[in-house]
């Protein structure tokens, strides 16, 4: 089996030890290539299908991820998550272990599931796409990161909270299949997997090869409602916020009076008066853990026996 890695080395020491994990892998004709700048992993994950490899690793965070998988569209080689990220939300959902010798032992042992993947405005995405606040705080961390802050859970959750408390909520007109929503919503997501990461289940019980999109609408409230009922994305139970919508469709249309940031994955996106997004059906062949793939509450829809 001809298999390449793509490593992202900001990740630091988590960077060392997937470098490590992956070299003492399973995979003897392994090569490993390190990212450069923006854009890199897309480029080496679309040079590795024209040099006929049959497995492309991305290790690195979410972005890294959606990038290596941008590469491989179309084609059908497999694609193999080791997360070394901040949210690491589509490794969540998988339930591929975050440290890298295990995602590696995990995936050795893994089966290929084909994943749906979202569009936004042509673009793809994996887990999440999505505009109001979660996209206001994606840019706000992403500027942190590249002004060389420390990342991770703990500041993503530092600079979310004075945000949520002076943000105020969008104008929204969505169209999702034969649903309409029309009014101020503190976040508009399209989601693929289940989760953002770090926890947060935003879309409990959603599949990955359904051919639909977990469209989910966080309609305004107040900031003591808000706080009050934020656990609830920890503990699976989100549904029960009454100021919480859910649609699911193929494709949507979120139009706004002005224009608004939006993201894929986490990583900001230029501001724009209209999202398109639809997802391709089973558009990626993914390396996932077997018993994931097996578990009948799990991501994927039950495979006839």
């Amino acid at each position: 089996m001809k298999v390449r890695a793509i490593l992202n080395p900001r990740a630091g020491l988590a960077a060392s030890r997937a470098r490590e994990a992956l070299l003492a892998g399973p995979w003897p004709d392994l090569d490993l290539i390190e990212t450069r700048a923006p854009g890199h992993a897309r480029e080496l994950s679309s040079e590795a299908v024209g040099a006929g490899c049959d497995l492309v690793l991305a290790a690195g965070g979410d972005g890294t991820a959606n990038e290596v998988a941008w590469g491989l569209l179309g084609s059908r080689t497999v694609f193999g998550l080791v997360p070394l990220g901040s949210g690491n939300g589509l490794a969540r959902s998988l339930r591929i272990p975050l440290g890298a010798r295990r995602a590696v032992s995990t995936l050795a042992s893994g089966v290929v599931r084909s994943v749906d993947v979202g569009l936004a405005n042509g673009r793809p995405f994996l887990n999440v796409a999505g505009a109001g606040l979660d996209a206001i705080i994606g840019a706000d961390f992403q500027a942190h990161g590249h002004a060389g802050g420390r990342r991770g859970v703990l500041t993503y959750v530092r600079l979310s909270i004075p945000r949520a408390i002076r943000y105020q909520a969008h104008l929204w007109r969505l169209t999702a299949g034969e649903e309409r929503f029309e009014g101020r919503a503190l976040i508009v997501g399209f989601v693929n997997g289940r989760q953002y990461g770090g926890g947060a289940v935003i879309a409990p019980g959603a599949r990955l090869d359904d051919g639909l999109l977990d469209i989910v609408v966080f309609e305004d409230a107040g900031t003591l409602e808000i706080l009050a009922n934020a656990p609830r994305l920890f503990l699976g139970t989100i549904e029960g916020f009454r100021r919480y919508r859910r649609i699911r469709a193929a494709a949507a249309v979120l139009e706004s009076p002005s224009a608004f940031l939006h993201h894929r994955d986490g990583e900001p996106e230029p501001e724009s008066a209209r999202l398109e997004v639809r997802v391709e059906p089973r558009a990626l062949r993914m390396l996932v853990p077997k018993n994931t793939a097996e578990d009948p509450e799990g991501p994927f829809l039950p495979v006839a026996p």
